[in-house]
C-alpha cells in the first residue's frame, strides 16, 4: 500500500476473518525499526460491508460519469463536460435506465428512461439540488435548495415550501413507495412532507454535521444521513448501522436496497459501507471527481 503526497494510507475496508472479536493489525514502513500496532475489532453481521451478493447500484460524480457496482448495468454517463455539476439521479423501477441532472435543471436520461422534460429553459431562483422518479418511471420530480418543486411525466405536484423563508436549504427529495407525495429534508434535518407521505420526525438534534441526503423505506419512513456518515431513522424505516466510521470523509448520499432491508452509505469518492441486507459490492471509487449521489 503506497502513501499519497501527504503521507498518509489508508486501508480498504476488511476483516480478519468471519468471527467477530478482537484482533492485532501491524503496520510497517521501510527504514523504520518500530512497527505500529492497532486493536481492532470484527462487528457482528449488522456491522457495515457485510459480505453477500445482495444488492446493486450506481453512483454518479459532479461531473456526470455514472460508476456501477455490483450487478448493476452502466447504460452510460455525461460524456460532454456539463455547463452545470450533476447534482443528482434516479433510477427506473425495472433497472434498465437512470436519469442525470444538473444544478440548472439539465436532466439527460440513459438505458430506458425517458426525458419528460426540463426546467434548464428558465432562469431559476436557486440550484437543483436533487430528484427522485415516481414507481413505475414515468416520471420524476426535480427539487431545488429554496424547496422548490419542478414535476414532470406522471410526478403529480403535491406541495412546496418554496413560499417559505427556509433557514436552511434543502438538500435532497424521496418519494414515498405508491408515488403519491415525497419528503423534503433541509441540511438542518427539516422535513417538509407533502401528499400522502407521513411526517415520522426530523433529523434536528440528532447529528452535529449537516444532513446531506434521504431514502424511502419501502414500508414507510424514511433515512437521514449526515456528512458524517451518522445514519438516524424514522417510522418504518428500520436502523441497521451507521457509517460514522467511514473514511473518507465526508459522506454525500444514502441509497436503500430494493426492498429497504438496508443501505449503503456513501463517501465524496464512492467508498460504500453496506448494512442490513446491503451486500459488499466492492466500491466503485472516483479519485479525481466528487461522488453527489446515487439510486439502487
Amino acid at each position: 500500500m503506497l502513501t499519497g503526497s501527504s503521507g498518509v494510507a489508508i486501508a480498504p475496508d476488511f476483516s480478519a476473518n468471519n468471527h467477530t472479536g478482537g484482533y492485532v493489525v501491524t503496520a510497517s514502513v521501510a527504514g523504520i525499526t518500530t512497527p505500529a500496532t492497532f486493536a481492532l475489532v470484527n462487528e457482528p453481521r449488522s456491522g457495515a460491508s457485510a459480505p453477500g451478493p445482495d444488492g446493486s447500484y450506481w453512483l454518479v460524480t459532479n461531473t456526470g460519469k455514472v460508476l456501477a457496482s455490483g450487478g448493476a448495468a452502466h447504460f452510460g454517463s455525461m460524456t460532454a463536460k456539463a455547463t452545470a455539476p450533476v447534482v443528482g439521479m434516479a433510477a427506473t423501477p425495472g433497472g434498465q435506465g437512470y436519469w442525470l441532472v444538473t444544478s440548472k435543471g439539465t436532466v439527460r436520461a440513459f438505458g430506458d428512461a425517458v426525458n419528460y422534460g426540463s426546467p434548464s429553459s428558465l432562469h431559476l431562483s436557486r440550484p437543483i439540488v436533487g430528484m427522485a422518479a415516481t414507481p413505475n418511471g414515468k416520471g420524476y420530480w426535480l427539487v431545488a435548495s429554496d424547496g422548490g418543486i419542478f414535476n414532470y411525466g406522471d410526478a403529480a405536484l403535491y406541495g412546496s415550501p418554496s413560499a417559505l423563508h427556509l433557514n436552511k436549504p434543502v438538500v435532497a427529495i424521496a418519494a414515498t413507495a405508491d408515488g403519491k407525495g415525497y419528503w423534503l429534508v433541509a441540511s438542518d434535518g427539516g422535513i417538509f412532507d407533502y401528499g400522502d407521505a407521513a411526517f415520522d420526525g426530523s433529523g434536528h438534534a440528532r447529528s452535529a454535521k449537516p444532513i446531506v441526503g434521504i431514502a424511502a423505506a419501502p414500508g414507510g419512513g424514511y433515512w437521514l444521513v449526515a456528512s458524517d456518515g451518522t445514519v438516524s431513522a424514522f417510522g418504518g424505516a428500520t436502523y441497521y448501522g451507521s457509517g460514522a466510521g467511514l473514511s473518507p470523509k465526508p459522506v454525500k448520499a444514502i441509497v436503500a436496497t430494493s426492498n429497504g432491508a438496508g443501505y449503503w452509505v456513501v463517501s465524496a469518492n464512492g467508498t460504500a459501507a453496506g448494512f442490513g441486507n446491503a451486500g459488499a459490492q466492492g466500491s466503485p471509487t472516483s479519485a479525481k471527481t466528487t461522488v453527489v449521489a446515487g439510486a439502487p
